[in-house]
């Protein structure tokens, strides 16, 4: 049946969540992929650290690689190792190293944050669907898929970065989860991620938008460390994280998927009175 055209502000309520992988919804801290950036730059003779890999988090991983490699501290000490400037050769050879390194380390970063199957539970008993988004390839996604649903994570969509013309922040992802999961209009959708290339793929897609501050790339930590810390620490490194996220154009912050519930609450009572992301 042919739908209806809309003449009206939507005042329904949240109809779907689109959910990043890596850092949003399973392995905590978004520890998964640094190793591999690390690894690889290694191999080219460039030691770079942890917070140089997570610069450009959540982008399609090419890209990210190009951007590491665009960083002026990186260029120079690629130039210290190599005699020469690095060049889009030398980011395509390392990028077929890279690919097949996370499709081996992936596995073991599988396990579902905590809070993630609470909220999915809630989100199902409200008829919320539940899609997603990631920078990782089909090929990436294929292991992770399969690990994570084994430990019951099943999202009722899938776009990776190479599904589609562009990654983020692009909206194209978000559109393609729309098609497929059969939901309209972009306002009646959330995107739920822990990098800044998330805000802007949401916001591009004409979304809502929250970014999480605790279980994700920028503050970077496990469990185990983050246990292993003062609690005035903690909090002084996610409130900069909170203030970034806001200034990018987040609409809400919160730690991580756990809390996320009460915020859907809260947009689901703007769009009902007419307001719009």
């Amino acid at each position: 049946m042919e739908a209806p055209v809309r003449r009206r502000l939507y005042t329904g309520p949240v109809r779907a969540v689109i959910l990043d992988w890596a850092g949003t919804a399973v392995d905590f801290g978004c520890m998964g992929p640094v190793g591999a950036f690390i690894e690889v730059l290694h191999g080219e003779g460039v030691r770079i650290t942890a917070a140089e890999a997570r610069q450009s988090m959540g982008l399609r991983k090419i890209d990210h690689l190009r951007a590491l490699c665009g960083m002026e501290s990186i260029r120079e000490r690629w130039k210290a190792s190599r005699g020469r400037e690095i060049d889009e050769g030398d980011i395509q050879r390392m990028y077929g190293r890279l690919e097949p390194l996370m499709i081996e380390t992936i596995a073991g970063h599988s396990d579902p944050v905590p809070g993630l199957m609470e909220f999915l539970s809630r989100c199902r008993g409200r008829n919320i669907r539940i899609g997603s988004t990631t920078g990782y390839t089909r090929p990436i996604m294929e292991v992770l898929m399969e690990q994570a649903a084994r430990k019951g994570y099943r999202p009722d969509c899938v776009v990776t970065s190479s599904d589609v013309p562009e990654g983020r922040p692009s909206p194209f992802m978000c559109y393609r989860n729309a098609i497929e999961l059969e939901v309209y209009p972009m306002e009646a959708m959330v995107k739920i991620g822990d990098t800044v290339s998330d805000i802007q793929e949401g916001l591009n897609a004409g979304m809502w938008t929250i970014a999480l501050t605790l279980s994700g790339s920028e503050l970077g930590l496990s469990g185990e460390e983050l246990a292993s810390l003062r609690t005035d620490e903690v909090q002084g490194r996610i409130d900069a994280i909170a203030t970034r996220f806001r200034t990018e154009g987040a609409h809400y912050v919160a730690p991580d998927i756990g809390h996320c519930w009460t915020v859907l609450e809260e947009i689901e009572a703007r769009l009902s009175s007419g307001e719009r992301p």
